[in-house]
């Protein structure tokens, strides 16, 4: 079996020192933003090249939390691609905001700049960008439009630690340190993941900071002294161990799935698939192909003993919690997208061996 993502496999050797320090933790006893937490926020802010880090609970979270942090009249819209996953709608809706959807480029996981212009209102207080598969959206032009207008960007970055913003010409800055607030999802299948739900915010403003960080602890900066509502939504310990080891590993793997990426691209050559765009520094969470037949390809993969993916079936649009709120709206290369899409694995560690059996399939089928 070919696995799509082996975790322990990519990890272990990080297993004895990470227990080391667990075991140390379990004598010190500080669980809740403990000492490990302050490092790793420290460790992972320089790393994204951004003033400040705060961890949180999760990815929904830091998103929810980074929305709330603007103290925006209730309703006022915020503009998502509508392919994503479904926390980057949610977490409008939990911040009492308006979710205002926009199709992607074609063949493209990005948010489409030219539609998103056609959708600002005066209600439009955040463009919402996500760097889908670790695709970097194009921020430098969406930056253009809101130049002047008091429109926020934050960008959901669930699946693109380590990308750098090559929207910018020559530009080195890491995706977490070139919009207002961005947010991370440290779920276990990141590219830089925890054991466990967690989240990460990063950014360069200090008001941001100090409201994020009393938002996501209840709405407390002093124990017992809370003087707004906020979230019980804070990085454990445990997990900043585990991140603080799995981060040094982090561009390592960035590189490794840019190569597989490139083996993909360049060896699958089957006119019944089509190929998806990714940005110059994509990280690859995911890589993506599209196949009018999809379930006689997943059939075959099934047969072959390949894992596979789906990222994701669904548009924001098409889900059942959200079908009135769009009903007869449309949104046609997102649709694409999820009707004719899967996920090949894209594990770091695959094999010359394995990567050309999963090339080999996919070319004769």
């Amino acid at each position: 079996m070919i696995k799509f993502l082996d975790l322990y496999k990519q990890d272990k050797k990080l297993h004895k020192s990470i227990l080391k320090e667990i075991n140390n933790l379990f004598k010190k006893g500080d669980y809740i933003l403990g000492s490990k937490v302050e490092v790793f926020e420290k460790n992972f802010a320089k790393f994204c090249g951004s003033k400040y880090a705060i961890g949180c609970a999760n990815g929904t979270d830091a998103l929810t939390l980074a929305l709330k942090s603007l103290n925006l009249p209730k309703n006022s819209e915020v503009i998502i691609p509508a392919m994503t996953y479904c926390s980057t709608a949610f977490s409008v809706i939990e911040a009492n905001l308006k979710p205002i959807l926009v199709d992607t480029d074609k063949l493209s996981p990005n948010i489409s700049v030219h539609e998103l212009k056609k959708k600002i209102s005066k209600k439009t207080k955040v463009i919402l960008p996500v760097h889908l598969y670790g695709s970097v959206s194009n921020l430098k032009e969406i930056k253009k439009i809101i130049k002047n207008k008091k429109i926020f960007l934050i960008d959901d970055c669930a699946q693109a630690h380590g990308a750098v913003d090559d929207s910018e010409k020559n530009s080195h800055k890491k995706i977490g340190s070139t919009t207002d607030i961005s947010c991370f999802s440290l779920y276990p299948g990141k590219n830089l993941g925890a054991y466990g739900d967690a989240g990460i915010i990063t950014t360069n403003n200090n008001l941001f900071n100090k409201k994020i960080r009393k938002l996501r602890n209840l709405g407390s900066e002093k124990k017992f002294i809370h003087d707004t509502v906020g979230l019980n939504s804070r990085l454990d310990t445990i997990q900043a161990i585990i991140l603080n080891k799995k981060l040094k590993n982090l561009t390592k793997y960035n590189v490794k799935r840019r190569k597989i990426a490139s083996f993909y691209r360049k060896n699958i050559i089957n006119p019944k698939i089509t190929k998806i765009n990714y940005s110059k520094s994509c990280v690859h969470h995911q890589y993506l192909i599209l196949i009018k037949n999809r379930n006689n390809l997943i059939k075959l993969l099934k047969n072959k003993k390949i894992q596979f993916g789906f990222h994701y079936p669904y548009a924001i649009h098409q889900l059942s919690v959200f079908k009135k709120r769009y009903k007869n709206k449309h949104f046609k290369n997102a649709e694409i997208i999820a009707k004719n899409s899967i996920s090949l694995p894209i594990d770091p560690n695959l094999s010359k061996k394995e990567l050309n059996y999963i090339v080999k399939t996919l070319n004769e089928f």
